[in-house]
């Protein structure tokens, strides 16, 4: 691991080793750049706080560990009257587990805001896949008639949920999944879910921004 940008702290990753910087060798928002997909080095990635987000034009992988981490308690969870209506009313069954491939698929080929293309490229999604089949990745989906209208997915490490993406079809969908996510967060003693950076759809939800000190924190509490 090589510093390539003195100022802001950015490494070069190496192909034959999985480290990352440490939290006091962190500048900005971006920490890292290179390495792969391998799956030990996504795992020690979020271990230490440290998730990938795209991939440049020269091939570059890079690694983020926000200043500001968007997190959510699970306790916390902003239940709306309106919400609340959707969920008794609207007729979603949700799912966990089930479809996670075309889960990410999807977060890879809706139409975002803001947002003229994905950083989901094939790469995310074999190795997320694969974490997947490894029991490390997760989705919770929801389903209108039979029909995949909205879903998210992340990776649980040490007890904290690392959201990743989610995707809606139809109005609700995600944030219907995000309640779902919570319950079962509360169930299976997870302790925080990252949303990673700020989101104002999430932010309706009860989730904020917390400092990446603290987040570091809680994600090394046992």
């Amino acid at each position: 691991m090589q510093l390539i940008d003195t100022k802001n702290k950015i490494y070069l990753l190496e192909n034959n080793n999985f480290e990352f910087p440490t939290l006091d060798m962190m500048g900005g928002d971006i920490v890292a750049i290179g390495g792969d997909f391998a799956i030990p080095r996504l795992i020690n990635a979020y271990k230490n706080g440290i998730f990938p987000w795209f991939i440049d034009e020269y091939n570059y992988i890079h690694w983020y560990s926000p200043k500001k981490r968007m997190v959510l308690k699970p306790n916390e969870f902003r239940l709306t009257k309106s919400l609340k209506r959707v969920i008794r009313n609207k007729g979603f069954e949700i799912k966990s587990n089930q479809n996670f491939e075309n889960v990410i698929k999807n977060c890879a080929t809706i139409k975002r805001k803001h947002e003229d293309s994905s950083w989901i490229d094939e790469n995310f999604i074999e190795a997320y896949t694969y974490l997947h089949k490894l029991g490390i990745a997760h989705s919770v989906e929801c389903y209108l008639d039979n029909e995949l209208v909205g879903g998210l997915y992340g990776l649980i490490i040490n007890n904290v949920f690392c959201g990743e993406s989610m995707f809606s079809k139809v109005s609700n969908a995600s944030k219907v999944c995000f309640y779902h996510l919570c319950n079962s967060a509360k169930e299976n003693n997870i302790k925080l879910i990252d949303a990673q950076v700020y989101n104002e759809h999430l932010a309706t939800l009860g989730a904020y921004e917390i400092d990446r000190s603290e987040y570091f924190r809680i994600l090394s509490q046992k």
